[in-house]
């Protein structure tokens, strides 16, 4: 079953902490990005957790293989559910990502998700800081393969590549979409999708934010793109 997550791009631990007070009944899965996370920390990574949300920390690690293992083992000390590291990092990294999981639950029986993220939402071929004749989603398809060979749990893609790496990865992958929307404004995000086809196909952890988190009512956005993804179970 797909799973809506929120993301709490905020400046403030005040305004995450009031929306996920509004939110605790509509879903089950918060973000923490990279604004919230440095300036607060684990701080408010362990509020939120303790209000009973799943907690999804997307920081992307991409760095040399030993920063990496530390960064995964002391996000996993914190009980976090899922984390994103760049599959351009490479093998080893990725292999560093996991072992770093693994130290990590000796602190925290936890075990978190590693999802790999492929080419961020807001790029497009010519935005590519090299030269590059593929077409994205082959770019994408590609990295995601590489992240499978190499043990990550899924992959972080657009919706707009899911068909082709459903058709072409092995099953078991998680795939998370960025860039849900429910009317298609023009904003930074460029490879976008509504909820319901990204359901359709495939995407088991569909992304939102200023949609929901800028919305004047954000528990109605909420229910609006909880419907679309569970049609059958909302009213």
């Amino acid at each position: 079953m797909a799973e809506l997550i929120v993301a709490l791009d905020f400046s403030k631990k005040s305004q995450a902490l009031s929306l996920a007070k509004q939110l605790k009944n509509e879903v089950k899965w918060l973000k923490i990005g990279l604004e919230l996370y440095t300036r607060y920390g684990p701080e408010v990574t362990k509020e939120l957790k303790a209000l009973g949300f799943n907690i999804f920390l997307d920081l992307k690690f991409l760095d040399i293989p030993n920063t990496v293992l530390g960064a995964v083992r002391s996000a996993t000390a914190l009980g976090i559910d899922m984390l994103t590291v760049h599959l351009l990092g490479g093998e080893s990294m990725i292999r560093a990502a996991l072992k770093g999981r693994e130290l990590g639950q000796g602190e925290n029986e936890h075990k978190p998700l590693v999802l790999g993220v492929t080419i961020l939402t807001s790029l497009e071929r010519k935005d590519l800081p090299w030269p590059e004749s593929r077409e994205i989603s082959r770019v994408v398809l590609d990295l995601a393969q590489k992240g499978q060979n190499w043990g990550v749990d899924g992959v972080v893609c657009s919706a707009q590549e899911l068909a082709l790496l459903k058709a072409k990865l092995e099953p078991g992958l998680y795939y998370l979409t960025p860039g849900i929307r429910l009317d298609q404004k023009s904003d930074d995000q460029k490879r976008t999708m509504s909820p319901g086809e990204a359901v359709k196909l495939g995407a088991n952890f569909l992304v939102v934010g200023r949609p929901i988190t800028c919305a004047q009512d954000p528990v109605r956005a909420a229910r609006l793109f909880q419907k679309e993804i569970h049609p059958a179970t909302r009213r």
